[in-house]
């Protein structure tokens, strides 16, 4: 069988973290398995969802790296189609219409309060022939089975039962002839020949409603595999008071994607011990045996560690042009060629200690940065008369120095010696001179990058 996963937002706000991860653990289970992965978007509500939030989805998923096959489509364009179902419903016996008034059914499920009943409507129209019905407004019901048990075997969950007098008969079409989430969401996923509903958990109950659905239609079912929510730091379901819960805010924050991806997809996931892998690795190794059933925690720290072993990793280029991507999204000034060259040459000396683009950017300030260099107030400190007098003295040795390392190290060591002090010592004003700052790279590692005379005119600036 031929995998075909989707990933089917609504569009009514900015892609959650959430979401994300749903997409993403679709995503992976597809392309593991050389399938296809779909997206819909759930917009039937008409009300809520907008064009600007279907953007939104379209941004995230995008700035994730999370490809989809074919177009977008928007379930609003097939409500012809689902009408269309639940009148083959109607006509196969497993629908009914209910002429029973709003009004009515209020009635009935206070009465069923004041007896200590279920509030479940009764319809009393589920057995009335066609020809009793009254030329007046009706919604069309699910003739729901009464005995017995609705059971979803879930890859995730388990087996899954729901005692059938547990459920009403649900509204499948409204009296406008709109269709219910219900209905389009299982007559979208027939067409489209979705094999794996994989989803949140909190879309459990929505199964054994759907699955009745596909069986008395007699479609065949997917294979359904409900995923824990996530929760926040506190053990507490994820929402906006943890912060920053949408993937636009992370992309913004400056995490490459690659790593968004990894701590994603090891929230509620696991692959033995591994903690650090890169999309590849995911892809081959993702299945759903090894999806927990315990809700994930949002972890900042684990994010920031991810992060920062996939910034040290990356090549060079990747960084650089990841970087760029970042400037973009961020409508911050891009890099121009002198910028560029001078911070590829300066990234394999910051990119150790580095967990996002803009943390990259902060500690390669130094070469990025013209004269004059403005120092800030505590290195500004270390360039008292007598540092600013050892500047002086060391910048003529460095005019004709060989500009390597050891021999950088062999001249500041030597003024230093000189002076009676430890090399260390003479390297905060040497770093103030620099960066501006007290806590740099290694000075060597700085004069290596931005080179000769750059080193001698910021020093001679300082002195």
């Amino acid at each position: 069988m031929a995998v075909v996963t989707r990933f089917a937002p609504s569009p009514t706000g900015y892609l959650h973290i959430g979401g994300a991860r749903t997409a993403l653990f679709n995503w992976l289970y597809a392309r593991g398995r050389g399938g296809r992965f779909l997206l819909r978007i759930e917009d039937t509500d008409r009300a809520r969802s907008t064009p600007e939030a279907t953007e939104a989805i379209y941004r995230g998923l995008r700035g994730l790296g999370l490809d989809w096959d074919g177009e977008a489509v928007s379930q609003a364009s097939r409500v012809a189609r689902h009408a269309e179902v639940a009148r083959a419903m109607l006509d196969n016996g497993s629908a009914y219409k209910c002429f029973a008034t709003p009004e009515e059914i209020e009635a009935a499920r206070e009465a069923a309060r004041a007896e200590g009943r279920s509030t479940h409507f009764s319809s009393p129209w589920r057995d009335v022939p066609p020809a009793e019905h009254p030329d007046a407004p009706f919604v069309v019901r699910l003739c729901a089975p009464r005995e017995g048990q609705t059971v979803i075997e879930d890859a995730v969950q388990g087996r899954v039962t729901w005692d059938n007098d547990q459920l009403d008969d649900m509204v499948l079409l409204r009296s406008d002839g709109t269709p219910t989430y219900m209905l389009a969401v299982v007559v979208d996923d027939h067409d489209m020949g979705i094999t794996h509903v994989i989803r949140g958990d909190d879309h459990l109950a929505n199964a054994a409603r759907q699955a009745q659905i596909w069986r008395a239609m007699g479609w065949s079912e997917p294979v359904w595999a409900h995923i824990p929510l996530i929760h926040g730091e506190d053990g507490k379901k994820l929402s906006k008071r943890h912060g920053a819960v949408g993937v636009e805010d992370w992309l913004e924050r400056g995490y490459p994607p690659a790593a968004l991806r990894n701590y994603l997809a090891r929230l509620g996931w696991s692959h033995g011990d591994d903690e650090v892998f890169v999309t590849e690795q995911a892809i081959e190794w993702f299945d759903l045996s090894g999806i927990g059933r315990s809700p994930a925690r949002l972890d900042g720290k684990k994010l920031d560690h991810l992060s920062g072993r996939h910034i040290t990793t990356m090549p060079d280029e990747e960084l650089l042009e990841g970087i760029e991507a970042w400037l973009v999204l961020t409508t911050q000034p891009g890099l121009d060629a002198r910028r560029r060259d001078a911070l590829r040459r300066a990234l394999p000396f910051v990119k150790e200690r580095a967990k996002t683009y803009p943390d990259l950017l902060d500690k390669a300030i130094f070469a990025l940065a013209s004269r004059p260099i403005e120092p800030d107030a505590a290195a500004a400190k270390c360039l008292d008369p007598k540092s600013r007098g050892m500047l002086a003295e060391l910048t003529p040795h460095l005019h004709n120095a060989s500009w390597t390392r050891e021999t950088l190290e062999d001249v500041v060591g030597r003024v230093a010696e000189a002076h009676n002090i430890k090399l260390g010592k003479l390297a905060q004003p040497i770093r103030a001179a620099l960066a501006g700052r007290t806590a740099t790279p290694s000075v060597f590692d700085m004069m290596l990058v931005i080179g000769r005379d750059e080193t001698v005119a910021r020093l001679t600036d300082a002195a």
